[in-house]
């Protein structure tokens, strides 16, 4: 495993250091594509698993915190810029990479700030060993679409499979990352200002989901393939299980099943929280309102 510079030429970020990690699965190598900005105290920024996952969802938010901490903000395998191959994209393949990556680029304890579906990845690392001084939760999930819509785990299994498949899974696959339809499910349960759901910026979401090999960790994520837990308890043990400080942001328009979950974690003992503006991609939406909120959080000492 090794880490190398890519030219800022082959790749688009937010203007800070792109580098590539090379990280072996299964004897097979996989470029996964990470980004530093500032100097300071080591934060990771882990975006959420969707479609459309990259880390340019993180990017105003990097350039916000880049003044105060070393921000490095990843592509996860299978999404982004990094390789996407024809995995079986599964927990395991994300819980060895955080920990492989967390172990290669940091020599320290970090704080994680972490999106959605990241929020079990995360918690999973910080019980099992000390890699993180602190935590903060950006909208957290631990359940997929599907599941959360009510689909078992065999109607998940088929459709995965389906969209795996060479030709008619293209063809699903492209039938649901069309412009028209990311910009429904952006006006649904990701922004809450429909003018930001500009059509230049539904293109950029589009592009992200036509790159050669998007569809098999996409179809992994949609059907549950990728949560990391399968009970409400088990996400909350994770919390009760930590030993260090954690914060979590809700968006105040999160989608009713969702803010469910989120409010039975921070009822936890121990648990900081804030409600802001905004619904699952707070963090893209709004960077500005989610730094002032964490703020505190992030430098007191206490913490």
């Amino acid at each position: 495993m090794s880490t190398n510079l890519l030219s800022t030429s082959a790749a688009i970020g937010f203007g800070g250091v792109v580098q590539e990690y090379l990280w072996n699965w299964e004897n097979q190598q996989l470029r996964v594509v990470y980004e530093t900005l500032g100097k300071g105290s080591p934060l990771l920024l882990l975006p959420s698993f969707s479609t459309v996952s990259t880390r340019l969802e993180m990017s105003e938010l990097a350039r916000l915190l880049a003044p105060h901490f070393q921000v490095v903000a990843i592509d996860w395998p299978g999404f982004g810029e990094s390789s996407r191959p024809s995995l079986n994209y599964r927990p395991e393949i994300y819980q060895q990479f955080l920990e492989d990556f967390v172990k290669a680029i940091f020599n320290t304890p970090i704080t994680a700030i972490a999106a959605g579906h990241a929020a079990s990845y995360v918690l999973q690392l910080a019980v099992k060993q000390t890699a993180f001084s602190r935590i903060i939760l950006l909208a957290p999930t631990w359940r997929g679409p599907l599941p959360t819509m009510g689909a078992s785990q065999q109607i998940a299994g088929i459709v995965r499979e389906l969209v795996r498949s060479p030709i008619l899974g293209q063809a699903l696959y492209k039938l649901n990352t069309t412009q028209s339809f990311l910009s429904f499910m952006y006006r649904r349960h990701v922004f809450t200002d429909a003018a930001k759901i500009t059509p230049s910026f539904i293109e950029k979401k589009w592009h992200t989901t036509q790159q050669p090999g998007a569809r098999f960790a996409s179809a992994a994520f949609v059907t549950g393939n990728l949560d990391a837990v399968h009970k409400q308890a088990d996400f909350l043990e994770l919390v009760q299980s930590l030993t260090v400080p954690l914060m979590v942001v809700i968006g105040e328009s999160s989608p009713p099943k969702s803010r469910e979950e989120m409010n039975a974690l921070v009822a936890l003992p121990g648990v900081k929280s804030v409600v802001i503006p905004g619904s699952l991609g707070l963090h893209e939406e709004y960077p500005a309102v989610v730094l002032e909120a964490v703020q505190d959080f992030l430098f007191s000492p206490e913490n």
